[in-house]
């Protein structure tokens, strides 16, 4: 599977923007897709993960309210809608697919295919 994360760029705290990532080369609706991000110095952070049907979503407690993960398996594609953006919020975005089991969906070593990262910047 190929992921192709787009979408970033710089922003004002307090804005939006909408991630997307574009899968290719396997089958997309047996995979759950998650979002991760990563600043320089740091792990990689999990931000939120969909389930391969679209019904169960999950989010890190930093994002939750403000950030909602969706799917179109029809045109293989996941987003990440980021609303109230804050400076904390800046990071490279990445996107994932893998086959995680519930306990370890937030574990990056559980997800096999990543894509190139996105950079995400807010300012205050």
């Amino acid at each position: 599977v190929q992921l192709q994360a787009s979408g970033g760029g710089l922003v004002q705290a307090g804005t939006s923007l909408r991630l997307s990532c574009a899968a290719s080369g396997g089958t997309f609706n047996t995979y759950t897709m998650a979002w991760f991000r990563q600043t320089p110095g740091k792990e990689r952070e999990f931000v939120a993960a969909i389930r391969s049907s679209g019904g169960n979503t999950f989010y890190s407690d930093s994002v939750a309210g403000r950030f909602t993960i969706s799917r179109d398996n029809a045109k293989t594609r996941v987003y990440l809608q980021m609303n109230s953006l804050q400076p904390e919020d800046t990071a490279v975005y990445f996107c994932a697919a893998g086959r995680p089991i519930l306990s370890a969906l937030r574990a990056s070593n559980m997800y096999y295919y990543w894509g190139q990262g996105t950079q995400v910047t807010v300012s205050s």
